[in-house]
C-alpha cells in the first residue's frame, strides 16, 4: 500500500492565532496555491480531515472522498482562534513545558491526540485494502504518523517540518512501513 499524506495549503492568519480544530480560512490566493499542487491521478481511497481547509482541496481535485474527524488538527479548546500572546501565560507556560501531557484549556494534549491519530492509521493499515490512498489532514496528524512509524522520542515531534501543500509518502508492505518521500 503506497500512502499519500498531504497537508493543506497555507491559511490565512495575520494576526498569528492559535487554531487547530476551528476553520480558519485557507489565504486568500488558495486556487493558485491549488494549482501548484501535484496530485497523482488516481487513489483507491481518498480521507479527509473536515476542517474546510482541507476539503477545499479535495473538493478542487473533484476527488471523491471520505472525512474522518479523527484526523483534524490538535483541540486547543478555549485557546481556538485567541492570539497566541493573549493566552494567559499561567495557562500557557505549563503547556509550552510539557505540551505532551498538559491540556489545553477545554482541548487535549498531544497524547490524547496521538491516540485518536494512530486509531485512525492502524485501522487504514490493517484494513490494506486499498493500493493507494491520499490522506489529506494537517501538520500535526502527519508528525504523529510519522512519529509511530519512526519510533523517536514524542517530545521531537516538532523537530519534523511539515511544508503547507506538500506531501509525506509511505510505504506499507507486510507490517512494514517506510517513509519514501517528505515534502515533496
Amino acid at each position: 500500500m503506497e500512502i499519500h499524506l498531504i497537508r493543506h495549503t497555507a491559511v490565512e492568519n495575520p494576526e498569528n492565532l492559535c487554531y487547530g480544530f476551528s476553520d480558519i480560512p485557507l489565504r486568500n490566493m488558495y486556487i493558485e496555491d491549488f494549482k501548484k499542487l501535484h496530485l497523482e491521478e488516481h487513489f483507491d481511497l481518498v480521507i479527509s480531515s473536515p476542517s474546510q481547509r482541507c476539503t477545499l482541496l479535495a473538493d478542487y481535485f473533484n476527488l471523491d472522498y471520505k472525512n474522518d474527524d479523527r484526523i483534524k488538527e490538535m483541540n486547543f479548546g478555549d485557546w481556538e482562534m485567541k492570539k497566541w500572546t493573549d493566552i494567559p501565560d499561567q495557562e500557557i507556560s505549563p503547556w509550552y513545558s510539557d505540551f505532551i501531557h498538559t491540556k489545553t484549556s477545554g482541548g487535549e494534549n498531544l497524547l490524547e491526540m496521538q491516540a485518536r491519530v494512530l486509531s485512525f492509521w492502524n485501522e487504514l493499515t490493517a484494513k490494506n485494502q486499498a493500493d493507494k490512498v491520499l490522506i489529506i489532514t494537517h501538520g500535526g496528524v502527519i508528525r504523529l504518523i510519522l512519529q509511530s512509524i519512526l519510533e523517536f522520542p514524542l517530545e521531537n515531534i516538532f523537530k519534523i517540518q511539515i511544508d503547507y501543500g506538500k506531501k509525506v509518502i509511505i510505504q506499507y508492505n507486510q507490517g512494514h512501513f517506510s517513509v519514501k518521500n517528505l515534502n515533496v
